[in-house]
């Protein structure tokens, strides 16, 4: 029985780059975008999220993304 990996490697990846603060934050506290200032707030975190979400979705289900382990 094999393990399909692709929505986990997915996940993790995904998690890592779009943690608020550590490639970009959207919004800012001054301005719309900020790059790499790795601070955060509480909207911050609500709309990586929502990216989270939707990137996720559209590679695992839209796309099909599988990595298969034997």
């Amino acid at each position: 029985m094999a393990a399909d990996w692709g929505p986990v490697v997915v996940s993790v990846i995904l998690f890592i780059l779009l943690s608020p603060g550590l490639l970009f934050q959207l919004p800012a506290r001054t301005r719309v975008v900020e790059f790499g200032n790795m601070t955060t707030s509480g909207i911050a975190i609500l709309v990586h999220a929502v990216i989270y979400f939707c990137i996720l979705t559209i590679l695992i289900i839209a796309v099909g993304v599988h990595i298969h382990a034997y």
